[in-house]
């Protein structure tokens, strides 16, 4: 059997596993072991499963995620992101559809400490929708703008997914971090902006809101909310300007989280305790995914899947394939889980694109504003899911659904004008590198 076959088998095989529930980075890092045996002999096979997890996890870089996963832990467990709803509230309730948009503002702030998309969905379902429906919001605009919002974590940084791209792709974290700002920021804006020409229009999506808060109430919001959005410019802020790394910023992120939980009295032993096994938890996750991920991208490559591909957009000019390649992303997205698409996909495609001159940066921005569509896209949108499991019987699924729509809408014009205008994603990198 050629190794082309073998290589195609090992595909199917892994959407096979996957399918029926095996863990992403347990079926790629088997489905691997496997197909370099059958290609290469049981000795190969053994040699290279034992040299790929030494030399990936002695890597510098992937010691950013625990810091960034620490960070985000300590600042929920010790509440830093409750009050940045009231804070958000008190700036756009008095516009149409302000809570909505006000859960867009405070999303994005509580996504760059935590850098989860669905926990970011998690905690303003619980905070913000409740508020929306008892302020007589439309459902679908109370439970999408949520849904919708959740997913600015993984573009705003720091974003666990974006640290998973980088090393599938051997790209600088600290790059694709500056190169997401803007892009995250544009998709607030732009989330808000659609917000309130729809409630201006139909007015009946969002009564006029009516601030029953006191000016007492207000400042402390304020003096509630303030550390994490300070916390949030100075990790930023240090890798714009050099003085940190993506490991280091994270490390000073923790820092500073740790530092204001104490002054409030809120890090005690039990909660620190939490924050550790949290953190523990999801790194060995994605250390795990990571291992799995590198050798697939080993077993593609002796395959020579990547090859073929070639041969396969040699038609195209680079334009043309690019899209071609964001609508097979986006489909997948529909049906597929973010962080198995980007590690089925990213091994064979980095080294495609690459030899046609494609800027892997911003490429890494195109795919990471690809799987946040995919985590409110029908019928597999994670972000609906966890909203719905939070609210149970107060709103439907297909109430989510139709809201999250005008969201996917703006998402598309979003990831248009990204892929028209790169310097909307490569300015900021290209700012910091002069």
């Amino acid at each position: 059997m050629e190794r082309l076959e073998i290589g195609l088998i090992g595909v199917i095989a892994i959407l096979a596993l996957i399918g029926i529930r095996v863990p992403i980075g347990v079926a790629m890092g088997v489905t691997a072991f496997f197909g370099i045996w059958a290609m290469m002999g049981l000795s190969a096979a053994v040699g290279i499963s034992k040299a790929i997890p030494f030399n990936l996890i002695g890597d510098w870089n992937l010691s950013a995620v625990p810091m960034f996963l620490f960070m985000g832990f300590v600042a929920v467990e010790a509440g830093l992101t409750r009050s940045l709803f009231g804070a958000a509230r008190i700036f756009l309730a008095r516009i149409p559809g302000g809570l909505a948009s006000s859960t867009v503002f405070a999303s994005a702030l509580f996504g760059a400490a935590s850098g989860s998309s669905v926990a970011t969905s998690a905690a303003f379902s619980r905070i913000a929708v409740p508020e929306m429906l008892d302020s007589k919001y439309d459902p679908g605009l109370a439970t999408g703008s949520v849904a919708a919002s959740g997913t600015l974590a993984a573009l705003i940084p720091p974003s666990v997914l974006m640290i998973i791209y980088c090393l599938l792709v051997d790209t600088s974290i600290n790059t694709l971090f500056i190169a997401g700002f803007v892009p995250g920021i544009l998709t607030a804006a732009v989330f808000i902006v659609m917000i309130t020409v729809r409630c201006m229009i139909n007015p009946n999506l969002a009564p006029r809101y009516v601030d029953k808060t006191t000016r007492a109430e207000k400042w402390s919001l304020l003096r509630d909310a303030w550390p994490l959005p300070v916390i949030t410019f100075i990790v930023m802020g240090g890798i714009f300007t050099g003085v940190f790394t993506a490991t280091e910023s994270g490390a000073v992120g923790a820092f500073l989280a740790c530092i204001v939980a104490v002054l409030r009295g809120r890090l005690n032993y039990r909660m620190l305790r939490r924050a550790l096994i949290d953190t523990a938890s999801g790194t060995s996750s994605i250390f795990m995914i990571v291992l799995g991920a590198a050798l697939f991208a080993r077993f593609v490559a002796l395959a020579t899947i990547p090859t073929w591909v070639m041969g396969f957009f040699d038609g195209y000019d680079t334009m043309t394939m690019i899209i071609l390649v964001c609508v097979t992303l986006a489909l997948m997205g529909t049906f597929m889980e973010e962080v198995s698409i980007m590690l089925l996909t990213m091994p064979v495609l980095a080294p495609v694109l690459s030899s046609h001159g494609v800027d892997l940066t911003w490429f890494g921005i195109l795919v990471i504003k690809l799987m946040t569509i995919g985590l409110i896209s029908p019928p597999v949108g994670m972000n609906v899911f966890v909203i719905k499991s939070s609210l149970g019987g107060r709103v439907s699924l297909n109430q989510i659904f139709g809201g999250v729509t005008w969201f996917i809408i703006v998402d598309l014009f979003v990831l248009a004008a990204l892929i028209a205008f790169p310097a909307l994603s490569l300015w900021l990198p290209e700012l910091m590198a002069r």
